[in-house]
C-alpha cells in the first residue's frame, strides 16, 4: 500500500466509509470519473491513460514521501469499494490551510441523497485528517454556483460562505459564479 509520510494514521474511518491515500488500482476509476465530471472541475481536456499514469508517476508518487507534500489525494472508499477520491491540495503549510477537493464515481453522484450522504461523510473523514492528523488550521472549497446539492452539504458540515468571485468561469458558454467556502479548526472546538 502507498503511504503518505505525514500521516500518522493512513486510514481514517466511519459509518463504513474510509479515506485512505490514492492507489496504484484508483487511478484509471479517477480517470473515467474525471473525464465524466469535467464540467464541475477546473480541468479542460479530457485525460488519456497514458497521461493519467505519468501524472502520478512525477507529480503524485514522488511526493508521497515527503514531509510536506502539495498534495494529499486519497481514495473514499463504501465498505471497501471505491466510490470517490479528493483530498487536501494547495496545501500552504506555513499558513497551515489547504483546498478540500473531491470527485465521486457519476453514477453515485447522480442520486442526490446518495451524494449528500457520501460527500458529508467525506468532509466528516477529511476534518479529521487537516485538522486531527496534520495539524492544519483551515480547509476551504471553491464550487460552481451551479453545483447547489454540493454547496448544501458543505454549509450543512459547517462550512461557511466566505465570498462569492463574481462571472469566474465560462460554462456552456455562460458565465458562472465560484463560491469559496471555509472551515476552520476552531468551529470544531
Amino acid at each position: 500500500m502507498r503511504r503518505y509520510a505525514c500521516l500518522s494514521s493512513q486510514i481514517f474511518r466511519d459509518d463504513g466509509r474510509e479515506i485512505r491515500p490514492v492507489q496504484d488500482s484508483d487511478i484509471e476509476a479517477i480517470r473515467l470519473w474525471r473525464n465524466a465530471q469535467i464540467d464541475v472541475l477546473r480541468q479542460k481536456q479530457p485525460i488519456t491513460a497514458e497521461s493519467q499514469q505519468s501524472y502520478y508517476e512525477r507529480q503524485i508518487w514522488p511526493t508521497m514521501a515527503l514531509p510536506q507534500p502539495d498534495n494529499l489525494l486519497v481514495g473514499y472508499l463504501n465498505d471497501g469499494e471505491l466510490i470517490g477520491y479528493g483530498g487536501l491540495v494547495h496545501i500552504a503549510w506555513e499558513h497551515r490551510r489547504a483546498e478540500v477537493s473531491f470527485l465521486m464515481d457519476p453514477v453515485r453522484a447522480g442520486d442526490d441523497a446518495v451524494y449528500r450522504r457520501d460527500f458529508a461523510l467525506f468532509l466528516q473523514l477529511v476534518k479529521s485528517l487537516a485538522f486531527d492528523d496534520l495539524g492544519l488550521n483551515r480547509i476551504f472549497t471553491e464550487t460552481y454556483a451551479t453545483r447547489s446539492n454540493h454547496i448544501a452539504v458543505l454549509e450543512a458540515s459547517g462550512f461557511r460562505c466566505e465570498g462569492t468571485m463574481r462571472q469566474h468561469v465560462v460554462i456552456d458558454e455562460k458565465p458562472v459564479d465560484a463560491l469559496v467556502h471555509g472551515y476552520l479548526r476552531s468551529y470544531e472546538r
